[in-house]
């Protein structure tokens, strides 16, 4: 009796310890399997660069024969816009047609010289224009109306009030010099301090046509106060807020591995001729992602895409942006590193900084995220290289940019890109 009582609770033991060592199991196998999501949380500007102009003398406004200067990037496709207001008249302001003054040449060669033969006046439509014409200082506060912006003609053409001068610097990097050429004329004015703005390109299309102004409208955006006062706050704070990134991240590059060295690349060593090439440059990680399924310790590899459209879209009017999941195996002692091109870039990749993070780590980790230039190609100013001249080829090491960057232009890189594992 004794005997059969003894064998039974072994048999318990035994039925116990099987059923431990499966929800043991159970819990590592489901420990193991993780989800790792890549977001776009770019909130996508319309303008890539925008700033002001004024005279570099004690008054900013550019009297007869007086100059100013600025510095801007563009790349084929993209337009030069500016305003400034013909200082004597109610409302009267210089500017391009939209989008603004064309930097390249249909072959790609940039656009250098005069270029006053683009330079146009209108009527902001606020204020009843004077009797005796815009030559004339105000004499008093003209009576207000509301008209829709039309361009003007006056006795001298506005290209022979405002000189237009382009130079092109190197890259994508332009100066537009303007002079007021108004002297002993029939139409001599002082010109107001102005602004500028290059809108976004996507392909051929550009975010925004009309950048600071639009003919056949009611004036808007502060621009009211600049053709009236020359003051260009107002505008300026408009222009600000519209201008920032508005890029796409690649499909993106997850590799899980053993060891001590990140797979995908390492700082301070130059391209390994693996693929980061084709991924910084391209956005292709298929090359890359090839090369590491054949390397010792790599234990899963994949390329995240979006479902809906392949690429990861920055957010756009308040929409989530882009988005990529894939379902990984890693625990602890495992590392996991990811990648993906930077889109407004010719060679700069998004990864994950050092040795990536350790297998069991859940939560979001977009803290560890970098921003990297492969080396390959000259940087660009960002968003402002897309379809110029192939960039210079470079042959230099892999080097983790600032944060933000070498242009001082992006937010930092925890809010262009969030990461989690779950």
């Amino acid at each position: 009796m004794k005997f059969r009582l003894s064998l039974s609770m072994l048999s318990l033991m035994s039925v116990l310890a099987v059923s431990s060592c499966s929800e043991d199991d159970a819990e590592l196998a489901v420990n193991d399997s993780a989800v790792i999501t890549v977001e776009n949380i770019i909130e996508s500007k319309s303008l890539v660069e925008s700033g002001t102009f004024q005279n570099a003398g004690s008054s900013p406004v550019l009297n007869p024969g007086e100059s100013a200067s600025f510095s801007f990037y563009a790349g084929k496709g993209q337009a030069i816009s500016f305003v400034a207001m013909y200082g004597n008249s109610n409302d009267l302001f210089f500017a391009p047609a939209n989008p603004g003054i064309k930097l390249y040449q249909d072959n790609g060669n940039p656009v250098t010289g005069d270029v006053s033969s683009q330079m146009k006046l209108w009527d902001n439509g606020t204020r009843v224009n004077e009797a005796t014409g815009p030559t004339v200082t105000h004499p008093g506060v003209a009576e207000t109306i509301v008209k829709n912006i039309a361009e003007i003609a006056l006795a001298v053409p506005a290209s022979q009030l405002l000189k237009a001068e382009l130079t092109h610097e190197g890259g994508t990097k332009f100066t537009l010099k303007l002079t007021n050429t108004s002297g002993g004329t029939a139409n001599e004015t002082p010109i107001s301090a102005g602004v500028w703005a290059i809108s976004h390109i996507s392909g051929t299309t550009l975010s925004k046509e009309d950048p600071i102004f639009s003919p056949g409208k009611l004036s808007a955006n502060g621009l009211t106060d600049l053709a009236e006062t020359g003051k260009t706050t107002a505008m300026t704070q408009y222009l600000t807020g519209i201008t920032g990134p508005n890029s796409p991240f690649s499909p993106v590059l997850v590799v899980v591995y053993s060891g001590n060295d990140n797979p995908i690349f390492k700082t301070g060593e130059n391209d390994r001729g693996q693929g980061l090439k084709e991924l910084s440059q391209q956005g292709n990680a298929d090359v890359l992602a090839a090369f590491l399924k054949t390397k010792s310790g790599v234990k899963e590899v994949f390329v995240l895409k979006d479902p809906a459209t392949t690429i990861l879209q920055p957010r756009i009017n308040g929409n989530n942006g882009g988005k990529a999941s894939q379902t990984i195996s890693a625990r602890k002692g495992d590392r996991i590193a990811l990648a993906t091109m930077y889109g407004q870039s010719n060679d700069w990749f998004v990864a994950a900084t050092n040795n990536g993070v350790d297998g069991s780590t859940r939560g979001d980790i977009s803290s560890i995220m970098g921003i990297f230039d492969s080396g390959t190609l000259e940087s660009s100013f960002p968003g402002a290289h897309i379809g110029s001249q192939p960039a210079q080829v470079e042959n230099q090491p892999v080097q983790q940019l600032a944060n933000p960057n070498p242009f001082n232009t992006l937010p930092s890189v925890q809010q262009m890109i969030k990461v989690t594992i779950q």
